[in-house]
């Protein structure tokens, strides 16, 4: 049987419904960011955030200086006597043991001649004392006579004595009085000293510290005892520490106040630049990673927070840091989160979207 055909007006109308249809299958529908975009007129930008919240980090100042012995742990090694110096032992930097030698000293010409005019006279105050003695006994002296005699033999005998001590009896050896570093050494062979003359400067390994400096404006917070943490200049490791002095005046030369820091025995080098990092307390406000604070053409620092779809800039104050965060001051919105990745690209006011997301961001 003959199926009735459709008049070719509807047959028409039909073909265009479906042309529509898969117009519209074709066309993507916008998603609400780019709606939003659409409905400000602008671009939007594709964005990472994280949650805002409020806390605390330690609050810290850093000091710079250089490893050295204590003051206690410090030592000068001074020639004995008028001596010319035969030998060196040691060098700057060297480790050497209680009792290791360090110079060799032997007398000078007045030394040695000093040496020889005591011999002399302990001789001759001894035969002095063995002559008053004969006399006594032979009734030619008297008592008060031996008596000064004898005086004047112990007299000579405690003068050689001294000298004998100090080495003028021949060549001496002067020795480590404990563990020491080597931190200076001040004369050379065949140098002539006098008495008192420095030669060597020594140092106790376990009592080095960093004298180090602060900032004036900083300075007042640190106080003895606080924990700080030490790191050489261009160094990974760091040694836990603790301020053992924080100075009351301006330093001339560096324009710091001078700081002293403990260190652990064997961690750092003497004379190895090193900074310290002095925990003076703590400090509240929103805490936010580095990466979210930036800088406005000013130097005034800010972030940006996604606000409904929408960039919000807002100042704030930096109050603190450590390694990976920040503690910020600032009129921030607590419910809205923090723009991390892309917030150099926005602007007030800008839409923003999410990777991966289909909605606005923020509330």
């Amino acid at each position: 049987m003959r199926m009735p055909t459709l008049p070719r007006t509807l047959t028409g109308l039909v073909t265009l419904v479906m042309l529509v249809m898969l117009v519209m299958l074709a066309t993507p529908v916008p998603t609400a960011s780019r709606a939003a975009a659409a409905e400000s007129g602008g671009p939007s930008v594709l964005v990472q955030i994280t949650p805002i919240r409020r806390g605390s980090l330690p609050r810290t100042v850093v000091a710079y200086g250089s490893v050295q012995a204590s003051p206690s742990g410090r030592i000068s090694v001074v020639s004995p006597l008028a001596a010319t110096v035969a030998g060196l032992d040691v060098r700057v930097g060297e480790e050497v043991g209680r009792g290791a030698p360090l110079v060799r000293l032997a007398p000078s010409p007045e030394t040695a001649a000093a040496y020889a005019q005591a011999r002399v006279g302990l001789r001759a105050a001894a035969d002095a004392v063995t002559r008053a003695r004969q006399l006594l006994a032979e009734q030619l002296a008297t008592r008060q006579q031996l008596a000064d005699a004898e005086k004047a033999e112990s007299d000579a005998r405690a003068a050689l004595a001294a000298l004998v001590a100090q080495g003028a009896g021949g060549p001496a050896t002067l020795r480590a009085p404990f563990r020491a570093i080597v931190t200076a050494v001040l004369t050379s062979t065949r140098s002539i000293v006098s008495e008192g003359t420095p030669l060597l400067e020594l140092a106790r390994p376990e009592g080095l510290v960093l004298q180090a400096g602060v900032a004036p404006d900083e300075a007042a917070a640190v106080r003895a005892g606080e924990s700080a943490s030490v790191t050489a200049i261009g160094g990974a490791r760091s040694y836990a520490a603790k301020v053992l002095m924080r100075g009351s005046v301006v330093d001339s030369g560096t324009g710091l106040v001078p700081v002293e820091i403990s260190l652990p025995s064997g961690g750092l080098f003497p004379g190895r630049a090193a900074q310290a990092t002095i925990t003076v307390g703590t400090v509240q406000g929103f805490i936010v990673p580095h990466q979210a604070v930036l800088v406005d053409d000013n130097g005034d620092p800010y972030v940006v927070q996604a606000v409904r779809g929408r960039a919000k800039i807002v100042p704030v104050r930096v109050l603190g840091s450590d390694e990976t965060e920040d503690t910020v001051d600032g009129a921030l919105d607590t419910h809205a989160p923090l723009v991390l990745a892309g917030n150099y690209q926005l602007k007030d006011g800008m839409s923003v979207r999410l990777a991966g997301h289909t909605a606005s961001v923020g509330r």
